[in-house]
């Protein structure tokens, strides 16, 4: 598990007298969640929302491209008020809950620092019984992620300048 994974205790998934799951409840649900300097596994995040009744895991992978709207970029410096973006990564899975009640693990993880071009910058794993469930719930988490999350990137170009951007302001160019 990544140094700075804030996981939930694991559970067994409750069934009705018909023996069918019941949707977790959040004293029940096994997500994970971090901030973190270190690399980002995509097999550690696939593994932590796989379940025995996951039909589909969908994960999300952000990589450093080596431009941004044509202009070369060396690396990105990521940033973030980790507190508030781990309480905000817990209210994205509540909400996916909300609108996907069946989906059953939810992981969000992303990186702080300096990172390099073809490194993993976040990943957003969710695992559901179906995989369309599991595709709109990846969508919107990492969606949300972007749009509210308190983590900001500074783009290091190859002329030597730099500068810091909201990711939340990536939005309206599809970074």
């Amino acid at each position: 598990m990544s140094p700075n994974a804030v996981p939930v205790s694991p559970v067994t998934v409750p069934q009705d007298a018909d023996n069918s799951a019941v949707p977790p409840d959040a004293a029940t649900v096994k997500d994970n969640f971090a901030m973190t300097f270190a690399p980002l596994s995509y097999e550690e995040a696939y593994g932590l929302a796989d379940d025995p009744a996951n039909g589909a895991v969908v994960v999300m992978s952000g990589t450093v491209r080596n431009q941004t709207d044509g202009k070369p970029v060396e690396s990105l410096e990521y940033q973030a008020y980790e507190p508030m973006a781990l309480n905000i990564f817990r209210k994205i899975a509540a909400e996916i809950r909300q609108q996907w009640p069946d989906s059953n693990r939810v992981v969000i993880h992303h990186r702080t620092g300096h990172l390099k071009i073809g490194e993993i910058s976040v990943l957003v794993a969710v695992g559901c019984p179906h995989r369309g469930e599991a595709f709109a719930a990846c969508q919107y988490a990492i969606d949300t992620l972007k749009h509210n999350a308190p983590i900001w990137k500074k783009e290091h170009w190859a002329d030597g300048s730099s500068e810091w951007v909201s990711i939340a302001a990536c939005e309206e160019v599809d970074c």
